[in-house]
C-alpha cells in the first residue's frame, strides 16, 4: 500500500514537473531588461529561445524573430535541443509511468511492472537533466554578459521562465527518483511460503485416521473348550 501510494506522489510529481517544463519552452521572458525613465518604464526588453523583442510605455510590442537557425549562437541552438529532448522523454516517461504503476491493470506482474517503473523513472531523471542543463546554460551566458565590464550591448537578466524551467526540472528528477525506488522496495519485499506435502488420496486419508485412533475393544478370553 505504502509503494502504490508513492507511486502515485511520484506520478503526480514527473507530471507536474513535465507540464512546467513544457510550458517554459514558448515562454517570452527567458531574459529580460528595462529601460526606467524618471517617472515610468520607458522600454523593456525581452527575449527568448525565438525571437527578441521590445515593448514600450504604451505597451506595444516590436519582435523580431531569428533570421537563420544557422547564424545563431551555439548556447541558443544547445538550449532549443535540450528542451525539446526534455520535453519529449518526459512524454514516454509518463506512457511507462502510466503503465509501471501498480493502480494499473497493464503491464504484466508485479516484478515487470516494477521495472517499467524504474525505466519510466530513469527517462524523468533525463528529462529533468535535460531541463536544468539548458536553464542553466542559458543563465550562465546572462549572468556573464552582465558582469563583464567590457560588454557594452544591452544587459539582460533572467527571466521568469528559467525559474519555472529549474523547478519543473527539479519535480522530474524527484519524481523519477521515487519511480527508480519502487523496483528496490518490490525486490525488498518478503515473500509468503506455502509447504506443499503432497496429494493424498481419500482412502489413505481414512487410513491414517483410523490408525491413529487407539483400539478400546475389550481383549476376548477363550476357554479350552471353545477351540474344541
Amino acid at each position: 500500500m505504502a509503494s502504490t501510494s508513492a507511486e502515485i506522489i511520484a506520478f503526480l510529481l514527473t507530471i507536474s514537473g513535465w507540464v512546467l517544463v513544457s510550458s517554459t519552452l514558448p515562454t517570452d521572458y527567458w531574459k529580460v531588461s528595462t529601460i526606467d525613465g524618471t517617472v515610468i518604464t520607458t522600454a523593456t526588453y525581452w527575449a527568448n529561445l525565438w525571437k527578441t523583442c521590445v515593448t514600450d510605455s504604451t505597451g506595444v510590442s516590436n519582435c523580431k524573430d531569428f533570421p537563420s537557425m544557422l547564424a545563431l549562437d551555439g548556447y541558443i541552438q544547445a538550449c532549443r535541443g535540450l528542451m525539446i529532448s526534455a520535453i519529449c522523454l518526459g512524454f514516454f516517461g509518463a506512457i511507462f509511468g502510466l503503465v509501471g504503476m501498480k493502480c494499473t491493470k497493464v503491464g504484466g506482474s508485479d516484478q515487470t511492472k516494477a521495472k517499467i517503473a524504474c525505466l519510466a523513472g530513469l527517462i524523468f531523471i533525463l528529462s529533468g537533466l535535460c531541463s536544468m542543463t539548458s536553464c542553466s546554460l542559458y543563465a550562465n551566458r546572462i549572468t556573464s554578459e552582465f558582469f563583464d565590464p567590457s560588454f557594452v550591448a544591452q544587459k539582460y537578466e533572467l527571466g521568469a521562465a528559467l525559474f519555472i524551467g529549474w523547478a519543473g526540472a527539479s519535480l522530474c528528477i524527484i519524481g523519477g527518483s521515487i519511480f527508480c525506488f519502487s523496483i528496490a522496495e518490490n525486490s525488498t519485499s518478503p515473500r509468503r511460503g506455502y509447504a506443499y506435502n503432497g496429494a493424498t488420496s481419500v482412502m489413505s486419508s481414512r487410513t491414517k485416521v483410523h490408525n491413529s485412533v487407539p483400539d478400546k475393544t475389550p481383549p476376548k478370553h477363550f476357554d479350552k473348550n471353545a477351540y474344541v
